[in-house]
């Protein structure tokens, strides 16, 4: 059958086949290059860490594709005894979204929800990598966060959680370090949906918004299971999002009920210096989880989480591939360190010891601080 006018029209203005469409895959009546909205702010995003269960060094790597942006961007971020240093590239999305390379960064999947690769290679900034993660737990869905703000929905995203091990290597400058599966584990996310991305918006009404993000995102390996954790809350003290699961590498889970989070802040600080997380399993015996932050890592600073004007997740840099590299030395520069904190996070319960993510921000008001 012949194209009509119209149709060849639409052709032209961007319905283009990619390698992706050959898949089985598709969701909507689209190429699958092109989401099933048209909100700007979609975004896919793959979020790996890796630390060696104590104070000595952190790295954090994440990739992210905003279709409707037509962007791809990358960072790494590495703290390293007083070393906060991040590299970052962009460029445009292009036609193929199963192309995950962005300047030296990518993002191999060697089996889906199991097995990756990610890669920084050599490059002027003084830091690369090349790391195979390994899960330890199957891939675990988390409950739909969904956020609408003065009639806006600012938050409608869907994320998969997984600790795991890396093998592979990290170069800071001249020192090599030796990543091996004994010693150097992590958690990872894939999330997608909607959240604020690209260039600032005119606010409008959602000035009238207070402002509050309070946050503790907590997955956490164990020997012999994991425990993923979520509590997000607004500026009345209402559950937003909350989660509380143990999940074993046989893919058995056990709901462990709504959790309590109690953080204990340095003084005149919103910065935690431990916490105790509670829970109370339906059936089942209460515990209490204390948590303790052994390295701090302030995720925002460089990577493009929205403290940079020039830089954010999925702002267009223009039509070449842009790579940059940002570094500062505590505690010289602690004034800059601000916002969301990443933490390698130490969590002890009924006399066994896990390590993994301790993310907070306590941000704006809320009960806690009245």
């Amino acid at each position: 059958m012949g194209l009509t006018c119209n149709q060849a029209l639409v052709r032209q203005s961007g319905m283009t086949l990619s390698p992706l469409d050959d898949y089985p895959i598709h969701q909507a009546p689209e190429v699958m290059r092109h989401v099933a909205t048209s909100d700007r702010n979609f975004y896919d995003r793959y979020y790996f860490n890796c630390h060696a269960r104590s104070d000595e060094l952190m790295l954090i790597m994440g990739l992210g594709q905003y279709p409707n942006l037509g962007v791809t961007d990358a960072f790494a971020l590495v703290r390293h005894g007083p070393l906060h240093r991040v590299v970052r590239a962009s460029r445009e999305l292009g036609l193929d979204r199963m192309d995950t390379t962005v300047g030296p960064f990518k993002v191999e999947v060697i089996e889906g929800l199991k097995r990756l690769r990610v890669v920084l290679d050599e490059n002027e900034h003084g830091l690369s990598f090349d790391l195979t993660w390994e899960g330890t737990i199957p891939a675990t869905l988390e409950p739909r966060h969904f956020v609408r703000w003065q009639e806006r929905v600012i938050f409608d995203s869907m994320r998969l959680a997984q600790t795991g091990l890396w093998t592979g290597h990290i170069r800071i400058g001249d020192e090599e370090i030796a990543v091996t599966p004994d010693r150097w584990e992590g958690t990872r996310d894939r999330s997608w949906g909607i959240r604020p991305v690209g260039e600032s918006e005119p606010p409008g009404i959602q000035a009238k918004n207070p402002g509050t993000f309070y946050w503790l995102y907590a997955p956490i390996r164990f020997d012999d299971h994991a425990i993923l954790c979520i509590v997000q809350e607004d500026d009345k003290g209402r559950r937003l999002v909350e989660e509380a699961v143990r999940v074993w590498p046989d893919g058995r889970e056990e709901y462990l009920g709504r959790p309590d989070y109690q953080p204990v802040y340095a003084p005149g600080t919103r910065d935690v210096v431990s916490a105790v997380l509670s829970f109370a399993p339906p059936g089942g015996k209460p515990f209490d989880m204390r948590c303790t932050p052994i390295l701090p890592v302030h995720l925002m600073v460089g990577t493009g989480y929205g403290l940079e004007q020039d830089w954010k997740h999925g702002m267009y840099q223009g039509p070449k591939p842009v790579v940059q590299g940002v570094s500062y030395t505590l505690p010289q520069d602690a004034a800059r360190m601000w916002g969301l904190v990443d933490a390698v996070g130490r969590f002890e319960y009924d006399g066994i010891v896990g390590y993994g993510l301790f993310e907070y921000w306590a941000l704006g008001p809320h009960p806690s601080f009245d």
